[in-house]
């Protein structure tokens, strides 16, 4: 069965067979996905992170679906229905809907119409009809009536029904209504009588149709959602004329009574069995398909939002703006520690902003500022320009801050065991002041969900939502690795091998024995196994200590050939690192064993030239118009300079400095033509715009990136 896996996943997703068995043998070892991307290049042939993903995936859908054709199996042969040949074909196919065909006649199922016509005992008329070639079909019909069956027309009725299910569970039948579907099925919305007000925000949807094959899935996820709130009714529904005709051409062999009657049930069997059936099935993998593509955005987003540039180890002092309950300040040291916190009131009603502006100034000078972050939400432009413009006695960079997700953070479980003993305003001025210095340390702390960059993430299937965004979120923080001696335990958990209870006693040992001055000291943290520690030590960084490998991607399995290099060069690893002349004199191939091949190599030379680097990019300063502070203040044709905030599949939203978010059409991102709006941006990417048009009514702003 293994062997015929690797098989099957090797045609589907195009890679050599040997690439996919010997990378589901490492999955199967306990290997996560980041450390077989990064440490078994030799062994995978290079795959990436997202071609062992699709690997792990199919290997879990193929292990599952040969659970279910067991299930399946048992079921019939209990039955006394299994045949050597169905049990050949079911054995054979790696189709999930075939398999399910197969199985549909044998089906336990609860009581039908066919069902009870049969305890009628008229099974045997049904397959006379159905042979078509009876010629007094009348006088046979009269040998069914019983004390059950009253007279001809219930006889009929019983054998129609009996017919009737034979065609939904015939697999040829089946096959020609999907195939209707596929390409003529139309899926249609209505609003549902009196919801009109109510469902307002669905007004597009109230008569709506669309060919289900062209559909984009932000429309269908949308129609989902407003079904679901009882505000739209919505169908799938193929060319039902050429879909009977077809059947007909099936079933239909004669031109008698009974091809009639054959005809007859055919019809019934459309309408109530097979259509209904098949849009089940045909609704189910629509919206499979709309929840992937929003995953795959909404993971996607949430990588570019993970790796956005962190303005690193500074003293920052973090700004949660607000009117009448004032600016929220507090002071945090290099390492992210709260030193201090109050509240300022700049703005209306208090509108103490001298006092506001001394106070902040005196904190700036106090605690030795680096940087000041401002959250994005009420009141941030106004914050931004107040602060902008106090001088202070020391050089200050003014960050905006994305505060998605603060306020989720403030009130959580996470957020009252590090700061019992404030209130969640604090909480949440903590955490933009950490954004800054480092967004993924801190966003690893909220439900990616609540993170604001999303599309329809409340409607897709949850479990695979969690999933593609929990892979994301370990990608990312195992692309940059963690500091051990400084990093939560929430971060910690991510790291390739550990989990919530690993990472917590590492944070307990550290509490309790000082920092960690090597990585081998991991192997005294409790439940710290081999295998543990083989997945995670390339990840963690250890600055300052013993070994200058530790603070590297370097696996500690490759230090003997690090030392053999140093060695061969007359040199020590320090000096090694140091000297890129060094360096130039090695000839890597000498350094090849069977389980450390070139692609290890290289890797180690990358290292080597720049130890412990961050993978992310530099952060900037970036300014909103000044004379834009609110809706009204847009006018057609304005070019602005904005922020890209969120990217779906049919644009992107972007904070030009007010409230309300602006929306760049997919038609709209680019002088040529693009299938992907990540084809022309990124999250957090600053970009131009101009102003299209702009809906005071319903606050909409469109915007283009045409030309600029």
């Amino acid at each position: 069965m293994t062997a015929l896996f690797h098989t099957l996943i090797s045609r589907s997703l195009a890679i050599p067979s040997g690439q996919v068995e010997r990378t589901i043998g490492l999955l199967k070892e306990g290997a996560t996905i980041p450390f077989i991307s990064r440490y078994r290049k030799e062994v995978t042939g290079g795959l990436d992170e997202v071609q062992i993903g699709h690997i792990k995936d199919w290997y879990d859908k193929l292990t599952e679906m040969a659970k279910r054709k067991e299930t399946i199996l048992s079921s019939i042969e209990e039955q006394g229905k299994l045949t050597p040949e169905l049990k050949k074909r079911i054995e054979e196919s790696w189709d999930g809907t075939e398999i399910e065909d197969l199985y549909l006649p044998c089906k336990p199922r609860r009581v039908t119409r066919a069902g009870i016509a049969r305890k009628k005992g008229l099974e045997p008329l049904a397959e006379i009809i159905m042979k078509q070639s009876e010629r007094d079909l009348d006088t046979r019909v009269r040998a069914f009536l019983t004390d059950e069956v009253k007279d001809e027309k219930e006889a009929l009725q019983g054998a129609r029904d009996i017919i009737a299910e034979w065609v939904n569970e015939n697999e040829e039948a089946r096959h020609s209504v999907r195939g209707s579907f596929q390409h003529t099925a139309i899926i249609t919305s209505r609003v549902i009588k009196g919801k009109e007000e109510e469902g307002s925000k669905y007004k597009d949807y109230f008569e709506f149709s669309e060919p289900l094959n062209r559909i984009s899935s932000h429309r269908l996820l949308a129609l989902r959602r407003g079904e679901a709130e009882g505000m739209l009714r919505v169908s799938i529904s193929p060319d039902t004329d050429s879909c009977v005709d077809r059947l007909k051409r099936l079933f239909v062999k004669g031109r008698n009574a009974s091809s009639e009657q054959v005809a007859e049930a055919v019809e019934d069997s459309f309408k109530r069995l097979l259509k209904p059936a098949i849009e089940t099935e045909f609704s189910r993998l629509s919206k499979e398909k709309a929840d992937e593509e929003a995953i795959r955005v909404f993971a996607e987003n949430l990588r570019q939002l993970l790796l956005a540039p962190p303005l690193g180890q500074k003293r920052v002092l973090g700004v949660d703006p607000g009117y009448r309950t004032g600016c929220k300040l507090v002071c945090l040291d290099a390492q992210g520690n709260l030193l201090h916190n109050e509240a300022v009131y700049p703005h209306p009603p208090q509108n103490e902003k001298d006092k506001a502006a001394a106070k902040v100034s005196h904190l700036v000078a106090a605690y030795a500022i680096d940087a000041i972050a401002i959250g994005n939400g009420t009141a941030s432009r106004e914050t931004e320009q107040f602060i902008a413009h106090i001088p202070y006695s020391r050089n200050v960079q003014v960050f905006v801050v994305s505060e998605n997700g603060a306020s989720i953070y403030s009130a959580s479980k996470t957020a009252r065991d590090e700061f019992p003993e404030y209130d969640v305003t604090v909480r949440g001025a903590v955490s933009i002041g950490r954004r800054l210095m480092d967004p993924l340390a801190e966003l690893v702390k909220i439900d990616p969900k609540s993170i604001g960059v999303g599309q329809y993430q409340h409607d897709v299937d949850q479990p695979a939502l969690k999933k593609s965004l929990d892979q994301t979120v370990e990608s990312c923080v195992n692309l940059v690795g963690v500091n051990v001696n400084t990093a939560s335990k929430h971060l910690l958990a991510y790291i390739s091998g550990l989990g919530p209870a690993l990472a917590q006693n590492i944070v307990a040992y550290r509490a309790e024995h000082g920092p960690f001055k090597t990585r081998k000291e991991l192997m005294k943290v409790p439940r710290m196994g081999e295998k543990a520690f083989e997945q995670c030590a390339g990840f963690l960084r250890i600055q300052g200590g013993e070994n200058p490998l530790d603070n590297s991607a370097v696996h500690p399995e490759s230090y003997q050939t690090v030392a053999f290099m140093a060695h061969d060069l007359h040199c020590s690893v320090e000096e090694l690192i140091a000297s890129k002349e060094l360096k130039k004199k090695l000839k890597l191939e000498t350094y090849a064993t069977e389980t450390t091949g070139m692609p290890t190599l290289l890797d180690i030379m990358e290292e080597l030239d720049k130890p412990g680097r961050d993978p992310r990019q530099s952060i900037r300063v970036f300014s909103f118009d000044p004379t834009v502070n609110a809706l009204e203040d847009l006018k057609p044709g304005q070019v602005l300079p904005g922020v890209v905030t969120n990217i779906t599949n049919f644009g992107c939203f972007v904070d030009i400095g007010i409230k309300e978010n602006g929306l760049v059409h997919i038609s709209e991102m680019a002088d040529r033509f693009i299938s992907d709006p990540t084809e022309a941006v990124s999250i957090h990417q600053h970009v131009k715009v101009k102003v299209l048009a702009v809906d005071l009514g319903r606050k909409r702003i469109q915007l283009s990136m045409k030309g600029l």
